[in-house]
């Protein structure tokens, strides 16, 4: 039976998801709230993370083992890394890789994690067309995309730090939680996909904008995932 496990890294990224919920029960695990239940007509698990690579593994981790969930979306907002994502656009993941992973002095490129078969972890292939088609059905004044999620303990508001991240790993966005995500599905062979919605420019202006597009862009994100899931 399917269920999609929902990860949103703060309350403002599930709030709209669970407030169109059939919830059913909630269980408490690692300190995470896990609302079990339904959403148009899906069985789907949705909780809150909290922020940063280690909450975000843990509760991929949970969604698989103690609650035996098909898919993996992994939902929220991120700063712009590509020149042509703007504040209001949808990034959809090819596949997401860590900026802040640095092993070169073992001859590992930057973002690989040592002994992994893969720099980056790659998102489903069908999750990644569904996501990007049900965005033009429900945001259609939205411009949406696919590309590499970069992923680092860091909130990215500096323009050398942007450039630094872009030089290194190729990133379109830059964010807190989705290659811990994607590691932790890619280990477990659950099929996900990462989606973020740009609320700033990752650069000197980041401070300012993301408290300012933060709502509105995690909106839109909500929208997508409460429609795709029927998809999947």
């Amino acid at each position: 039976m399917k269920r999609v496990g929902i990860i949103g890294a703060m309350e403002l990224e599930v709030e709209a998801l669970k407030a169109q919920m059939n919830v059913r029960q909630t269980y408490t695990r690692a300190s995470m709230e896990f609302f079990s239940g339904s959403l148009n007509d899906t069985d789907v698990v949705i909780v809150r993370s909290g922020v940063g690579k280690v909450n975000a593994a843990l509760c991929a981790q949970i969604l698989v083992d103690v609650f035996q969930v098909t898919h993996i979306i992994n939902t929220g907002v991120a700063g712009s890394l590509n020149a042509d994502l703007d504040i209001g656009d949808i990034l959809v993941s090819e596949e997401a890789i860590y900026h802040d992973m640095d092993v070169r002095v073992f001859g590992y490129p930057i973002g690989q994690v040592p002994s992994m078969d893969v720099v980056g972890f790659p998102a489903n292939k069908d999750m990644i067309r569904i996501a990007i088609e049900t965005c033009l059905e429900v945001n259609p004044d939205i411009n949406v995309r696919s590309g590499r999620v970069a992923t680092g303990d860091q909130f990215i508001s500096s323009k050398e730090v942007k450039e630094a991240i872009i030089a290194n790993v190729k990133g379109d966005c830059a964010e807190m939680e989705g290659a811990a995500i994607a590691h932790a599905a890619y280990l477990s062979h659950v099929p996900f996909v990462i989606i973020r919605a740009i609320s700033d420019k990752a650069d000197d202006s980041a401070e300012m904008d993301y408290p300012t597009f933060e709502r509105e862009a995690a909106k839109h994100s909500a929208n997508l995932v409460a429609h795709m899931i029927c998809k999947l």
